[in-house]
């Protein structure tokens, strides 16, 4: 009962991207901008966790928007809508980060976005707000493909046969990498809290 539930909560969303898709063939510019409207502030926000970089992010959604006007007519499957565009995103961010050069000043400061407003929180909203701080921390710190897989897991929802779709490797590699991922974030976490004892007591 409970999976049958998730099933239609998600359908709804897909039924409806379904159903703009098909107007969009057709020809109706209305619904390009309906679609726009609901799709363009989660990929900015995919585009930035996987760059790091507010600029390059909105100039590869841009890219991103381009390459559906032009590939959206031939979409075979509407109902696939979701997979592909997340597909054609993690593509272009995957090879902005291929062609910069790596630099460490370049990533940006996650802390102190994380605790701006924080000032006047309690007790037990700072440790909460230290929590996500550490956990960013951790997810920055992880390889490009494993931080991508985790962010469309359990940011974005995605199920790990969608995620094998987009990244075009089998489940058992997506299972495989975000256990990996989890063991490193883990570990990431267990350290910087022993950090932060081996400071507290010194």
């Amino acid at each position: 009962m409970r999976l049958y539930a998730v099933e239609m909560q998600r359908s709804s969303e897909d039924i409806q991207d379904e159903l703009l898709v098909l107007r969009c063939q057709g020809g109706e510019p209305e619904a390009f901008r309906l679609l726009v409207s609901r799709w363009q502030t989660r990929l900015q926000r995919l585009a930035m966790r996987m760059t790091g970089d507010r600029d390059a992010a909105t100039d590869l959604v841009q890219e991103v928007w381009l390459a559906i006007v032009r590939g959206l007519r031939g979409l075979e499957d509407p109902a696939r809508f979701r997979v592909w565009v997340y597909g054609i995103t993690t593509n272009k961010c995957a090879d902005w980060v291929r062609r910069r050069v790596v630099r460490r000043d370049a990533i940006p400061d996650l802390r102190r976005a994380a605790v701006v407003g924080t000032e006047a929180k309690g007790p037990g909203e700072l440790e909460e707000a230290d929590q996500i701080i550490r956990l960013r921390g951790a997810l920055r710190r992880l390889p490009q493909e494993l931080r991508m897989i985790v962010s469309l897991h359990y940011l974005d929802g995605f199920s790990v046969c969608e995620i094998a779709t987009v990244f075009d490797v089998p489940a058992g590699t997506v299972k495989s990498r975000l256990h990996k991922a989890r063991a490193q974030l883990r570990k990431a976490l267990e350290e910087r809290q022993h950090e932060r004892t081996g400071q507290e007591n010194s």
